[in-house]
């Protein structure tokens, strides 16, 4: 780290990563003096960065807020981890309206040293997910940070807002989260029209206009759980009701709480769900291995009968015979 130029950039992470640092430590980390920290700051002046000094002894350096955005500097680490984090998220489909992901990381890619440019290259090409890709229903960008910042502040937003059936209301509401689930973003809150707690699709919202009204959301109001509670409740042909009789912590962690309720009780735990097809849930309960009961609907054992009939025709099929 001989080169001056080395060690100004070398200045400028350290002022990046720490929120102010004095002349001594950098001095200590940059292996020079103080008086040529010093000159090093009134270079990135030079440049344009906003390095401000406090003298005293408690003071420092440190890069000035809301000047502009200095040139980044990520370490070899920071940058996987950059890199990592753009892939996840267009994997999972958390992107947004505008291809942000794909600009981000050619921006990274081109400022990056050739030794490390090619693994993050290779990582970006062989790496392989476990889950499923999703097709997001991306939103805009800029509405889903108003509502972010909104839910923070905890301030009334009006939203322009489309439904599945492509009828466009104007609405107020108190938003108290917002939450990705599977492929798409939801807003969880107070709706002022319905006077009631509704959920949002972020996609359907083409605009948010803050508000002049402050409000408070319910105390431990969890939007997660509401989310998952409310897409179990859908609009589905069959209502289940099933004692499985297990661990209410095991068999929360194997059923997807987006699809069903589990309640605790002496003798196991209660599900209830609602469900379009009755084949899909008797594999679902099939695939448990915990004993259960089948409280309604009575059409459900005669689905667990014909896939148990499945498995034991398979079971006592000869290699040379074809399926029937």
């Amino acid at each position: 780290m001989s080169h001056p130029l080395t060690r100004v950039l070398t200045l400028l992470e350290l002022l990046q990563s720490d929120a102010r640092l004095t002349g001594t430590e950098l001095a200590d980390r940059l292996d020079t003096d103080v008086r040529t920290v010093r000159r090093y700051t009134a270079h990135l002046r030079d440049l344009g960065i906003p390095v401000e000094a406090e003298r005293g002894r408690y003071g420092g350096y440190r890069l000035a807020r809301g000047y502009r955005m200095p040139p980044l500097v990520l370490t070899n680490d920071e940058a996987l981890a950059v890199v990592l984090g753009l892939l996840a998220a267009e994997r999972l489909g958390m992107g947004t309206a505008a291809p942000a992901g794909a600009g981000a990381f050619a921006k990274i890619e081109r400022v990056l040293p050739h030794a490390l440019r090619e693994p993050l290259a290779a990582m970006r090409e062989t790496l392989s997910f476990t889950a499923h890709a999703v097709i997001g229903q991306t939103p805009g960008t800029g509405v889903l940070l108003a509502l972010a910042q909104a839910s923070r502040a905890r301030t009334t937003v009006g939203i322009s807002h489309r439904s599945w059936r492509r009828d466009h209301t104007e609405r107020d509401i108190d938003p108290y989260g917002v939450v990705f689930h599977t492929g798409r973003w939801y807003v969880v809150g107070h709706d002022h029209l319905r006077d009631s707690l509704r959920t949002f699709r972020i996609d359907r919202i083409t605009s948010v206009t803050p508000r002049a009204h402050s409000f408070t959301a319910p105390d431990g109001f969890d939007p997660v759980a509401h989310l998952n509670s409310t897409l179990a409740q859908g609009p589905y042909r069959w209502q289940v009701e099933v004692t499985i009789h297990g661990p209410l912590d095991e068999i929360t962690r194997r059923l997807p709480r987006s699809a069903v309720t589990l309640t605790a009780l002496p003798t196991g735990v209660l599900l209830h769900a609602r469900a379009e097809r009755l084949d899909g849930m008797a594999h679902l309960l099939a695939s448990l291995e915990w004993p259960f009961t089948i409280h309604h609907p009575d059409e459900l054992r005669q689905a667990l009968g014909d896939l148990a009939a499945r498995l034991a025709a398979a079971a006592q099929r000869k290699p040379e015979e074809p399926p029937q």
